[in-house]
């Protein structure tokens, strides 16, 4: 079967699926500025970032500042991991999902345990200290040494790669954030 004609079935099957659950949540503090996006089947950026092609429907928020530099500093340190294009593009969909970019303290009683930062992480599972996760480079680099240990991850649905490193209790959220975390890295891999 045609590669084309098998990313397109997957597709279809994924989205049956779905059915459009993924409406990720949102920090109870944060305005909620996600708005879907249509999927598609055809991505603009080819294999090399989404080789898989997206799952369900897509969300979408606008970056102020503070998540944009968060963007770039994934795209740093998923470079100085020596890591291509498709790690950050992973990265950045879990961040995504998991604090809309914005680098979370603790949040007190609408905290999940202990975790903070980016990725969510958190000490007492052994990812380090505060200071540590909640610093944009360490909690990349933890969150890629993850990923690292996942065999075969650059084959996988992005879902699954980003769902074998948190272990998150909504596995399938993060497929929502593909397409802009696909954007992303395409606009600031080369600056």
């Amino acid at each position: 079967m045609n590669t084309i004609l098998r990313k397109s079935i997957l597709g279809i099957a994924g989205l049956a699926f779905t059915g459009g659950v993924f409406a990720g949540p949102v920090a109870a503090h944060a305005a909620d500025t996600t708005h879907a996006v249509k999927p598609v089947s055809v991505t603009v950026q080819g294999d090399k970032l989404i080789p898989h092609g997206v799952q369900g429907n897509q969300s979408h928020i606008d970056l102020n500042d503070e998540q944009t530099k968060n963007v770039k500093a994934i795209i740093a340190a998923t470079k100085k991991a020596s890591m291509d294009e498709r790690a950050a593009v992973v990265s950045i969909a879990t961040a995504l999902q998991e604090s809309k970019l914005e680098n979370l303290g603790h949040l007190g009683d609408r905290n999940d345990h202990d975790s903070q930062g980016l990725f969510q992480q958190r000490p007492s599972s052994g990812w380090g200290t505060v200071e540590q996760i909640t610093d944009p480079e360490y909690s990349t680099t933890a969150f890629l040494k993850g990923l690292k240990q996942v065999d075969g991850w650059q084959d996988m649905p992005l879902t699954k790669a980003a769902q074998t490193v948190q272990v998150s209790a909504y596995p399938d959220h993060y497929a929502q954030w593909e397409q802009q975390a696909a954007d992303l890295v395409a606009e600031h891999w080369n600056k």
